[in-house]
């Protein structure tokens, strides 16, 4: 099958594909057979080094009590993050620019500045000057930092969201009389939730990751200060790595697989059913649109 932008394979290049599939699963197969090897050699492989995962003191000592701190600082920081994040992307598109300038330096500002170091001057101005209990002072920091971060990077998405969607859909809601908040807050934010999701998407598995940062300087109590603590107790660094690698792998990987049936499902519902109008129709639809535009004016 051709079509403008592929040409089928023909049976030269399928040939090719096929070889180099090939070569790529035996490379592959290689690496792991040496890294199993290696390990192996190492003694990382034993079964007491493993054996304390399949106890119930490693996982209600360590690994769920730091899995519940990763997913505490992940949830609230998305709860923040995005609704600011919104805010700010619409305030960029504003037409006053004494309200676009300043956020546009905001959002820039906290783009350009590492998420840790923002964590850090969080964690030193809460000691500082405010009240905040020791204990509770790294989720604060945490979460300031990621939502400082994360909501000017989701403001960027929003806009360019919004700034993808026609042109023609701003300048249809203006002449059946809508105002601009009306025609961002009914028309353009609601139609380019489907442009913005994979990229927001990205940006909350990027949140979740995140989080093990103020583990690793400000003591915070998430899942990867949780396996050192694990790790020095039962002396199994590398299967300590790769349990929460993989606990890491699944969060995102649900995370991912919900955004995709989400967007699926906001395409699905954005389908036309297909019906035609008979002239009749037409008259009556165009009648209406009518009447509504003159009661907004």
């Amino acid at each position: 099958m051709t079509s403008v932008l592929y040409d089928a394979p023909g049976p030269r290049a399928r040939r090719r594909n096929v070889l180099l599939s090939v070569l790529f699963a035996v490379l592959m197969a290689a690496l792991l057979w040496w890294v199993w090897r290696a390990l192996d050699d190492k003694g990382q492989l034993k079964w007491a080094l493993w054996q304390p995962f399949t106890t119930a003191d490693a996982w209600n000592t360590y690994l769920l009590p730091g899995l519940w701190g990763t997913l505490k600082a992940a949830a609230l920081s998305v709860v923040i993050a995005l609704p600011l994040g919104a805010v700010l992307g619409i305030a960029r598109l504003s037409d006053h620019r004494w309200v676009r300038v300043p956020v546009g330096a905001v959002v820039e500002f906290f783009r350009s500045i590492p998420v840790l170091l923002l964590m850090l001057f969080a964690n030193e101005l809460y000691a500082q000057s405010s009240n905040i209990a020791s204990e509770d002072r790294p989720l604060y920091a945490v979460v300031t930092g990621l939502v400082l971060y994360n909501a000017s990077v989701l403001a960027e998405v929003v806009r360019a969201g919004v700034l993808a969607l026609p042109k023609g859909q701003t300048e249809a809601a203006y002449a059946i009389g809508l105002r601009k908040g009306q025609t961002m807050t009914s028309i353009l934010l609601p139609q380019s939730v489907t442009v913005m999701l994979p990229a927001i998407v990205s940006q909350l598995v990027v949140i979740v990751k995140d989080t093990a940062l103020g583990g690793v300087m400000i003591s915070y109590a998430e899942l990867l200060s949780a396996r050192s603590t694990l790790a020095a107790n039962y002396a199994n660094v590398i299967p300590s790595f790769i349990v929460v690698a993989v606990i890491f792998i699944i969060l995102n990987f649900t995370l991912t697989s919900f955004a995709s049936w989400l967007e699926g499902r906001l395409r699905r519902g954005k389908k036309t059913t297909g019906a035609v109008l008979s002239p009749n129709d037409a008259t009556i639809a165009g009648t209406a649109a009518t009447g509504a535009g003159g009661g907004v004016a």
